[in-house]
């Protein structure tokens, strides 16, 4: 495993960007119920996956962008049942 510290600072970027996208999908799934508070905070870790992605493909990437996509799914699903409840 290589030293944090002695990466290349475009390298070790793209993996905050990647530990981020995993946090804020996390996140997401729970801000769900906030259907504003959800899709911002699944886009912003979609955008941030992709762009960490671009440099480094690495599996912290690819779960951030599952869970924030599962994210708006869920926000997707709430704003259906608040709209089927409310008719």
């Amino acid at each position: 495993m290589e030293d944090f510290d002695k990466l290349d600072p475009d390298v070790r970027m793209k993996r905050q960007y990647a530990i981020a996208s995993a946090a804020l999908g996390t996140i997401s799934l729970c801000a769900g119920i906030i259907p504003a508070c959800g899709w911002g905070i699944a886009a912003l870790g979609i955008a941030l996956g992709v762009l960490s992605l671009k440099i480094e493909p690495n599996r912290t990437a690819w779960a951030g962008i599952t869970l924030s996509a599962l994210g708006i799914l869920i926000t997707l699903a709430y704003v259906a049942v608040q709209l089927y409840i409310v008719k």
